[in-house]
């Protein structure tokens, strides 16, 4: 394998476009190689497989940062490429928007639909 970073990515993923966003407006996504999948396609399997060796459960977005060293959360992800570029997320506007308006929102229907599932048992 080559040194260069490796992005798993899921389609419609909100993490994944977090991370697919902090990449792009960095300028660091042309240095990586991307692997993405649309659910239900074979992608899927292969790249669920390829990741399953590395991680108790496989969950998108998933980076290798170098050869043997994989690591997965969006926010570990950046917080990684943050301190390896030297590019801090606070300083990157389109990121901002997207991290504190519909990212935010759907955090917080997600938390909202879990709360409700939970009391209907």
């Amino acid at each position: 394998m080559s040194d260069t970073p490796v992005l798993y990515l899921k389609d419609k993923c909100p993490f994944c476009l977090k991370v697919l966003i902090y990449l792009l407006e960095a300028g660091l996504l042309d240095g990586m190689e991307v692997r993405s999948f649309v659910p239900g396609e074979p992608e899927e399997g292969e790249l669920r497989a390829e990741l399953a060796p590395h991680f108790e459960t496989v969950t998108f977005p998933a980076a290798q940062t170098e050869p043997g060293v994989y690591m997965k959360d969006s926010d570990a992800i950046i917080a990684y490429f943050a301190d390896t570029s030297g590019i801090d997320p606070a300083d990157l506007q389109v990121f901002q928007w997207y991290a504190q308006g519909p990212f935010a929102q759907i955090g917080a229907l997600y938390r909202e639909n879990r709360e409700l599932k939970e009391r209907l048992g």
